[in-house]
């Protein structure tokens, strides 16, 4: 490992940013407890990032590491004005940690990854070619992932597969860090809980263009996975927020509806079935559980409707209180007309 004195004899090389002209392209990398794979990461991805040729700034969010990370960093910080480094005050997590890099970048493109170099820099250019081909969300596809099989690979593949059809926006590997964004596209999104690997769903929900280009994968060489199978319930409840919010923010009603009124309906069946047999058969319904279940099925039902009500009221006031539009503009053609 590169000590904190050797970084210090680094030689940046010419060609950094201007301040007033915002770079081409912005890193953003959340880092939590990365002392170990710091100093390959700055080579590495300065390395890359100079012999595409594109200006460029790196920013590094530090997520409350309880390591020497920050110390690494704020030296990197300090001596070489492409890194923006930013501390939390704890540990928030990942989703955090990327919204506060995006809300720090001024990059045209806005490209994320990991810090612990399983993503290779190098296949920053392949994200940019698509970027350039004129797609807004580029996703990188581990498609030869050096992970366990059973805890990593499996679930994984399972939650893609869901995601993928849940949202309708086919991807390999929601999994994997290393993305490449448009800013105007990623100043739309904004992000809660742990909604960072549904960025591109939420991007494209927006009316972004999603594509995905095959990257390289290398085992874990630094730290350890911070990840475990236990947040396959937290991917499951999050993506029926974006499922959601995709499909039912501006209209509640519809769904909540839905279900009343589908509640409703099944409860006044089975009180009518209940009703039939007491009036033609002569038989006893007050004991049948049956007739509760009726009775909670309006009920339920009634519930349902009026939540849909209340969320159509909170959706009005949500839009209209911030005068935010319930659509996107991707671009305006304004063409004069010219008297003869």
């Amino acid at each position: 490992m590169q000590s904190l004195a050797a970084l210090s004899r680094t030689t940046i090389p010419a060609g950094g940013i201007h301040k007033s002209i915002p770079p081409r392209i912005s890193v953003v990398i959340p880092l939590y407890n990365e002392e170990e794979s710091i100093p390959a990461l700055y080579e590495r991805l300065t390395a890359a990032l100079e012999e595409y040729g594109a200006t460029f700034e790196i920013i590094i969010v530090d997520d409350g590491s309880s390591d020497g990370s920050f110390a690494l960093l704020a030296e990197i910080g300090t001596r070489d004005p492409r890194y923006r480094i930013i501390k939390l005050r704890r540990n928030f997590g990942q989703t955090a940690a990327f919204s506060a890099g995006f809300d720090h970048a001024s990059g045209d493109v806005i490209i994320t990854m990991d810090a612990d170099l399983q993503n290779d820099p190098k296949d920053i250019p392949l994200l940019m070619e698509k970027v350039n081909e004129g797609y807004d969300i580029v996703s990188g596809w581990r498609k030869d992932r050096q992970d366990r099989f059973l805890d990593r690979k499996l679930p994984s593949m399972i939650a893609n597969r869901m995601i993928s059809n849940v949202t309708d926006v086919r991807l390999h590997d929601y999994g994997c860090s290393l993305k490449a964004y448009r800013r105007d596209v990623l100043q739309h999104v904004h992000l809660y809980g742990e909604l960072h690997r549904f960025i591109p769903a939420l991007a494209s929900q927006v009316g972004g263009s999603v594509t995905e280009v095959a990257v390289d994968h290398h085992a874990r060489q630094y730290g350890t996975s911070k990840y475990g199978i236990g947040r396959t319930v937290r991917v499951v409840l999050d993506l029926i927020t974006v499922w959601f919010l995709g499909s039912y923010a501006t209209r509640p009603i519809q769904v909540f509806g839905s279900l009343g009124l589908i509640s409703s309906a099944a409860g006044v069946l089975v009180g009518l079935y209940l009703t039939g047999l007491k009036l033609f058969n002569h038989q006893d319904i007050g004991s049948r559980p049956l007739l509760l279940l009726a009775v909670l099925l309006v009920v339920i039902g009634v519930q349902l409707i009026t939540m849909g009500l209340l969320g159509e009221m909170i959706t009005r006031t949500y839009f209209e209180s911030q005068n935010k539009p319930i659509y996107y503009v991707r671009e305006v053609v304004n063409g004069e007309n010219t008297s003869a």
